[in-house]
């Protein structure tokens, strides 16, 4: 698992430290602070290439570069296939490039990287790592798998050589066989819907259009009717996407392994950024809890460990009952005295979204409108001040109803006080 990351002089901060739960790790943070920086250094640590140097169709993963002046490092730690590696990267002014260490690197296991513009990479060790070549180690391989949203969806042809089908010839294939495959994809969706009452599933395979000749795939709605994937909501492409892609990766990454006559990884690290973009907030409160479940699930043996960048508090809440302080972590980026901090943070429950949007992790003064917390602002100081007058309490009384429902714990405190003081 990735075990430590220690940045000098590149990023928004002068220096971070990140020490890893070995299952689930969440990251909060203003936009702008680091969260996907920090992903993709991950990646980066891991597998020694940037996404967008793999795929130069690529809109995010780009090279890092590091502060203007001063040694700029990035070191880092996993435990490795035999043992634990560390590691440290300078950066070369005159190069224009991080160092490498000298021959072959570590095996981090299996690396899944999920992208918030709907990208995914993958790093498979029986199909990305260096061969032996006689006595020598050379990377001959092709060093990640990086795939654009419409690659995902259409598939990637290289120089004659297929790498990916695309989700849409996939699944209909696996519809078509009745496969493992197929069970697997039913299976993950169904884990990954939003409630039992909101199952996801396949639908019949379609056609969309006399000149496409292609089977296309479709998810059964609720209501009963077939919708082309194609045509199905953000939302539901999202989750789509990501079940394709976790069972795509590692059903190919068995497959090579067999070839090779070798055992499948023992760990799995899963790098996923915004992992509530397009959900509703239903599907925030269980997103997480339900990938933990497909991860443990679809690769049964190995170690996983979930890496994620969230903006939701629903997220936050979401995980409260199955987070383990031993085996997990929450790191929280801020803003303070014009500058970036990063803190690994004591993961307290906070019983709800609203409680955790006032919390550490988003810092908001309220869970309302921004009218009513200056509403609430002013009534505060109102109440506190001695010559505060009723034709004043009466306009500040008018705007409060404005802005607070009528069931606000707030109408206790301010009646209460309002006809202490004679203004209601």
């Amino acid at each position: 698992m990735f075990k430590e990351l220690r940045l000098k002089n590149v990023g928004p901060a002068s220096s971070m430290t990140l020490e890893f739960g070995d299952r689930l790790n969440l990251i909060t943070g203003d936009n702008g602070l680091g969260k996907s920086f920090l992903l993709d250094i991950m990646w980066w640590s891991l597998t020694r290439k940037w996404p967008a140097e793999i795929n130069l169709r690529l809109n995010v993963g780009k090279k890092v570069l590091p502060h203007s002046s001063g040694e700029a490092e990035i070191s880092f730690k996993f435990s490795g296939k035999k043992k634990p590696e560390i590691y440290t990267s300078k950066y070369q002014r005159r190069e224009q490039s991080w160092t490498g260490r000298a021959g072959r690197p570590a095996n981090p296991g299996l690396v899944l990287y999920a992208m918030t513009d709907g990208s995914f990479a993958v790093w498979d060790p029986a199909r990305n790592y260096w061969k032996k070549q006689g006595n020598m180690d050379v990377q001959e391989r092709r060093p990640a798998y990086v795939f654009t949203p419409q690659e995902v969806w259409q598939g990637l042809e290289v120089d004659g050589t297929v790498l990916c089908n695309g989700l849409i010839d996939d699944l209909s294939s696996w519809q078509k066989e009745k496969g493992e495959a197929f069970s697997l994809i039913q299976k993950v969706l169904k884990t990954l819907s939003p409630s039992q009452h909101e199952t996801l599933a396949l639908g019949d395979l379609t056609r969309i259009s006399l000149d496409d000749a292609r089977d296309i795939p479709t998810i059964r709605m609720p209501y009963g009717q077939d919708v082309a994937v194609i045509h199905a909501s953000s939302g539901i492409r999202r989750i789509l996407a990501l079940a394709y892609f976790l069972i795509w990766a590692w059903q190919e990454h068995k497959m090579a392994a067999r070839l090779l006559d070798e055992e499948p990884t023992q760990q799995v690290i899963f790098l996923i950024d915004e992992v509530e973009s397009h959900l509703h907030p239903s599907w925030q409160r269980s997103v997480v809890p339900s990938l933990l479940r497909v991860m443990e699930e679809l690769a049964t043996g190995p170690d996983v460990q979930v890496v994620t960048a969230t903006h939701s508090p629903l997220i936050m809440a979401s995980a409260e009952p199955l987070f383990n302080a031993r085996k997990d972590a929450w790191f929280d980026l801020d803003f303070r005295a014009q500058q970036v901090a990063l803190t690994r943070r004591e993961f307290i429950r906070q019983g709800d979204a609203a409680s955790w949007l006032t919390s550490e992790a988003f810092d908001q003064k309220g869970a309302g409108s921004l009218e009513a917390e200056q509403a609430l602002e002013k009534a505060s100081y109102a109440m506190a001040a001695p010559n505060f007058s009723k034709q004043d309490a009466l306009a500040l009384h008018s705007e409060l109803q404005k802005v607070l429902s009528d069931t606000d714990p707030f109408w206790i405190r301010w009646r209460f006080v309002g006809e202490k003081k004679g203004w209601l």
